[in-house]
């Protein structure tokens, strides 16, 4: 039977193979062993890729098997919304499967939209704790209820923190903290961007406010270390890449993401922008909110909740025990990143052996690069045809603004 000791023990080892590449004794084994300790836990109270642009990009159809790569169950909820026949979400860290049941609970006891908005858009009052405890704890499988009834430091349950904003914990939660400390220090409060009226008041004020705490001296230091950008779920592989995504290194990368993700959506309209300037999501505002969570898709994600199942596993592993041809979408966020070339072949040669024709595949990566010519074998590879045009445009509409690509691949009916 599942436990929560298991459920910790499977995390542990699934990190392990997928992040540890090094040596242990050496200065990138030593990184790598921390980013797996820092990821043990919740990592993601929301997911940073934009949902709508993977929907535009999978083209959903009624009779859909997707499988994803669950994080804090955002996409996969909001997938619901185009009534897709199913949906497998999977994911190494326990946290986050323990988040996305939750979720999924939450969707199939809870009385109406009000009292869902208000324990996961709001996230902050005392009443979503006895909500929990009315409709959602009696329901909730006993593994996911142990994870959120467990105590953490001063004696408080981790369900407590959906009565104190949810969106402020986790490793993301605080890492996006510890950017507006650092604003704090050098007399700047970051969420002055969303008093913004129109695109060009956020430029000035990304500009005269945010810039210059970019250009001083701790910041760019403290960018420079590879574990700073832990809180950001980026293990030192993928840092690699990301320094070497532009000329001036990885601060003139987080420059420009920062930069995109101040002034290039209208804040109204980008709930990205108040997750990591606000630290909430905005009120009364459907739009600034993940599909899942607005108004007119309720009755249709709720109606649909039965169709989504939750494995803590690898996606390789999870498409090793499908039958071939199941898959129509599979959504592997930038998880390539983190993988050498034998694990990128194992994994293609599974969404390819269960892919069925006209299949879509869509990942992001953290720098601007295609990832896969010459490092998967062409007989492999070959079978799938890049939408270049397209996953560039999909990339421009990517509202979180924090990767470097958005790729799409669409599965030919014949091999090559």
């Amino acid at each position: 039977m599942q436990t929560q000791q298991t459920v910790r023990r499977a995390t542990i080892e699934g990190l392990d193979i997928a992040v540890h590449q090094s040596k242990a004794l050496t200065k990138a084994g030593a990184l790598e062993r921390l980013f797996t300790f820092a990821f043990r836990g919740l990592v993601y109270p929301q997911i940073w890729e934009d949902p709508v642009v993977d929907m535009e990009a999978l083209e959903i159809k009624r009779d859909d098997h997707i499988v994803a790569i669950a994080s804090g169950s955002c996409n996969i909820l909001s997938y619901l919304s185009a009534s897709p026949a199913k949906v497998s979400g999977v994911d190494l860290n326990g946290a986050h499967i323990a988040l996305g049941r939750l979720k999924l609970c939450a969707l199939q006891t809870l009385p109406d939209y009000e009292s869902f908005h208000a324990f996961f858009g709001q996230a902050d009052a005392k009443a979503n704790i006895v909500a929990y405890q009315t409709y959602i704890r009696p329901r909730l499988d006993p593994v996911s209820a142990a994870y959120w009834d467990a105590r953490r430091a001063f004696g408080r349950r981790r369900i407590s923190a959906f009565s104190r904003n949810f969106y402020r914990y986790g490793l993301l939660g605080k890492f996006i903290g510890s950017g507006h400390l650092l604003g704090r220090l050098y007399g700047c409060d970051l969420s002055a961007v969303l008093e913004a009226k129109s695109l060009e008041e956020q430029r000035a004020i990304f500009d005269a406010k945010i810039a210059p705490i970019l250009d001083k001296r701790f910041t760019r230091w403290l960018s420079e270390q590879p574990a700073s950008l832990f809180g950001l779920g980026i293990p030192p592989s993928q840092y690699q890449k990301l320094s070497r995504d532009l000329p001036g290194g990885i601060n003139a990368v987080l420059r420009q993401r920062l930069e995109r993700l101040a002034c290039g959506f209208d804040i109204k309209d980008n709930y990205f922008a108040w997750q990591a300037f606000g630290r909430r999501y905005a009120s009364g505002q459907d739009a600034a909110l993940p599909p899942y969570l607005q108004a007119k898709h309720f009755e249709t994600v709720r109606s649909h909740a039965n169709r989504v199942a939750l494995h803590q596993r690898s996606m390789t592993a999870f498409l090793e025990d499908q039958p071939a041809q199941s898959v129509d979408c599979t959504v592997l966020l930038d998880a390539q990143d983190w993988m050498n070339d034998e694990d990128l072949t194992a994994l293609w040669r599974e969404i390819t052996r269960t892919a069925r024709p006209g299949a879509r595949v869509i990942f992001r990566t953290a720098a601007d690069e295609r990832l896969l010519p010459g490092r998967i074998p062409a007989h492999i590879l070959g079978r799938w045809t890049y939408e270049h045009e397209r996953s560039r445009a999909l990339g421009e509409k990517d509202r979180s603004s924090i990767y470097g690509a958005f790729h799409l691949y669409r599965f030919a009916e014949a091999g090559h």
